[in-house]
């Protein structure tokens, strides 16, 4: 299964993204991708407030990156927000081409500073998608810190796991996600895609979660296969998903979770 980590810079306009997106995924189709993954928040970057520009899931942007999968035959995952029952959004991606998906963002980023739920409603349920008889587990952003939610997805059957983010610039912040990220992939024995939004290159320090970069594939035993730099990137890798069953078998990480039989 070939993959395309679209690393883009998102706006904040909806439809400039749609471009960028149309664009990375003509690249990703001739490049040879199944499947390519966007960062979360592509519809808009979290520098405009995500009430304003939330839609329903069937709505013009998600129903625009469907006919595109379609007509491309690509599997696109992406982040955007849509609309709940309240007064808030939810931090949603899409999944479309092969399959049809979508996964609202559980673990909510109240920390350093932000307060996601203040216009971000959680989500109720893990998700995965199937395609080409692999299931791919789908995870954004903070979920990265909450291991049992791959574990969850790996004992569910998922084999690749998918993180879509758009992790805020720190001190410290690029260390975290890299060590975040390939711990993941050794706790749920799983290939990990994780793609972040590029790095902002203005030099200023921005108002909301951007990105730093710096997307990268882990395999399950933890060694990291690709990582790219901070700016905007499109870059391919192949994954056989079978090489999960194998070092399940030879690792059985999670078989000997104690905590499953409690």
């Amino acid at each position: 299964m070939r993959f395309a980590l679209a690393q883009l810079l998102s706006t904040v306009d909806p439809q400039e993204n749609l471009a960028m997106v149309t664009a990375a995924a003509r690249r990703a189709t001739q490049g040879g991708a199944d499947v390519m993954v966007c960062p979360e928040a592509t519809m808009c970057s979290f520098l405009r407030t995500p009430t304003q520009v939330a839609e329903t899931f069937d709505g013009p942007w998600a129903s625009t990156v469907r006919r595109l999968a379609g007509d491309l035959g690509i599997t696109i995952i992406a982040g955007m927000f849509t609309t709940a029952h309240d007064s808030r959004v939810h931090n949603t991606l899409v999944a479309t081409g092969e399959c049809e998906g979508r996964y609202d963002k559980i673990h909510l980023f109240d920390a350093l500073g932000h307060r996601e739920s203040e216009t971000v409603a959680p989500g109720r349920r893990s998700t995965s998608i199937k395609i080409a008889g692999h299931s791919l587990g789908l995870a954004v952003c903070y979920d990265v810190r909450f291991p049992t939610h791959f574990i969850n997805l790996a004992l569910g059957g998922a084999t690749v796991m998918v993180v879509c983010a758009s992790w805020a610039p720190g001190p410290g912040k690029l260390h975290q996600w890299r060590t975040l990220v390939t711990a993941r992939a050794m706790d749920s024995v799983s290939f990990v895609v994780a793609v972040d939004q590029a790095l902002q290159g203005d030099g200023e320090t921005p108002s909301g979660p951007t990105g730093i970069g710096h997307s990268m594939v882990v395999d399950p035993t933890g060694q990291v296969l690709l990582e790219l730099d901070a700016e905007p990137d499109l870059a391919f890798i192949d994954i056989d998903p079978d090489k999960v069953v194998v070092t399940r078998k030879t690792l059985p990480v999670l078989d000997g979770n104690r905590l499953r039989s409690l």
